[in-house]
């Protein structure tokens, strides 16, 4: 098969990455890729939201299937375009995407079908808004509605943290249309897990467990980030915890959107709270998470390919996944400054020395190649990733590889993992 990947960041690398390992991929290319992935397959210099360009692209090489990365050509309604030129696409439609593509969207479909969640509000008045955040109190967690590139999520502690949200979001245009209207929850309490189904519209296939680290400082400290590194399994999604997260909450969204009739293809990633009382829904997620699809791919057995193919073609009943016994563990490494404002084009050493590390895989996120030299080009950089017999290993041999690399002007959290380490 002729396979386009579509992105540029550590996600895509993985995918990359696994697809190329496919015996099923006969030529591969990624649109616009980065100095990592241009290792894995033909780097083409179109932005992922080039929705016309890449339409081009696909016509005149024949592609085969296309693998959207990220959430904005989802919304944006990339696969509806690629359909419609008869290319096989991997991914949910614009209608479908609204699952990201709103958050109030889903919190609505939440409370039409039963599926647990917090309680919440939706609002596009500032005085509306403060009303309800005088009648509910603080904590509480305000929400831009739209796509905000991970960062539209305010964990309030107190109202005045909340007020000053709001009034940001509604009035001081921080996140643009994004925010025009908000989604104010319940702070729930439990613990954060990520789930991942592949889904062809009426079948769901549940991926393996993983849990990732939102904030920007070690404790779980700081702003919350696009997400500083993931480990895989996480032993709170068990058996009957993923039995009961398909029952409750992944099979009646999907009844939801085929009611409505937008059947979900691809892959829905759910961000739970493992509360006391069960699972709850905080968001949904239209594509592989970042960076938790680097932990799965590193420990995925079998082909993903087909896996893909069945999701976009309507075969998933009779598709099974097999996954290594072994644990993941990635490290995010980030630009000094990151999430806020960062420098670019520092140079990166040493990438080479930390994959002589076994079972260690560097993810490329956000690099160029200039002048010979691999230099940073965001705010999420690398994602050091190590695969072994435990978590606790999988830990230690990721930040021994990160200490391999030579990259002063980049960071990174020292903890990932110590929930289930206990560090």
């Amino acid at each position: 098969m002729r396979v386009l990947v579509i992105g540029s960041g550590g996600r895509e690398h993985a995918l990359c990455w696994a697809l190329s390992a496919s015996s099923l991929t006969d030529t591969l290319y990624c649109a616009p890729g980065n100095a990592g992935i241009a290792r894995e397959a033909e780097c083409v210099p179109i932005a992922a939201d080039d929705i016309p360009a890449i339409r081009a692209f696909a016509r005149d090489k024949a592609i085969d299937l296309v693998v959207v990365g990220p959430e904005v050509p989802l919304v944006a309604g990339l696969v509806d375009r690629l359909n419609e030129d008869g290319i096989r696409a991997f991914g949910p439609t614009a209608a479908a995407a609204r699952l990201e593509g709103s958050k109030g969207f889903t919190k609505d479909i939440c409370a039409k079908y039963g599926i647990p969640t917090a309680a919440y509000g939706r609002f596009s008045d500032l005085g509306a808004a403060r009303a309800y955040l005088k009648k509910v109190g603080a904590p509480i967690v305000v929400k831009a509605d739209g796509l905000a590139a991970g960062k539209g999520v305010i964990m309030a502690e107190n109202v005045e943290q909340a007020d000053a949200a709001l009034a940001d979001m509604l009035e001081g245009n921080s996140f643009g249309d994004a925010g025009a209207e908000v989604v104010m929850e319940e702070w729930l309490q439990g613990e954060e897990a990520s789930f991942f189904a592949l889904t062809d519209g009426t079948d769901a296939l549940a991926l393996a467990s993983a849990q990732d680290h939102k904030r920007v400082g070690d404790g779980d400290t700081g702003p919350n980030t696009g997400g500083m590194g993931a480990f895989s399994p996480a032993a709170i999604v068990d058996d009957a915890m993923t039995a009961c997260v398909m029952d409750e909450i992944i099979h009646p969204t999907l009844k939801a959107m085929a009611d409505m009739g937008c059947p979900y293809k691809g892959v829905l990633y759910a961000g739970l709270m493992i509360t006391a009382t069960g699972p709850k829904l905080i968001e949904y997620n239209v594509r592989f998470g970042d960076p938790e699809c680097q932990v799965l791919m590193a420990r995925l057995m079998s082909d993903l390919l087909p896996a893909l193919v069945a999701s976009a073609d309507g075969g998933l009943k009779n598709l099974d996944l097999r996954w290594y016994e072994d644990a993941a563990l990635t490290v995010v490494m980030a630009a000094k400054g990151y999430p806020g404002a960062y420098g670019k084009s520092t140079v990166i050493g040493g990438i080479d020395k930390a994959e002589e590390i076994e079972g260690v895989t560097v993810f490329h996120a956000g690099t160029a190649q200039k002048d010979g030299n691999i230099v940073a080009t965001g705010g999420r950089v690398l994602n050091v990733t190590a695969r072994a017999a435990t978590i606790a290993e999988a830990q230690k041999k990721a930040y021994e590889a990160v200490d391999k690399i030579n990259w002063p002007e980049g960071f990174c959290r020292r903890d990932i993992g110590w929930r289930a380490v206990g560090n």
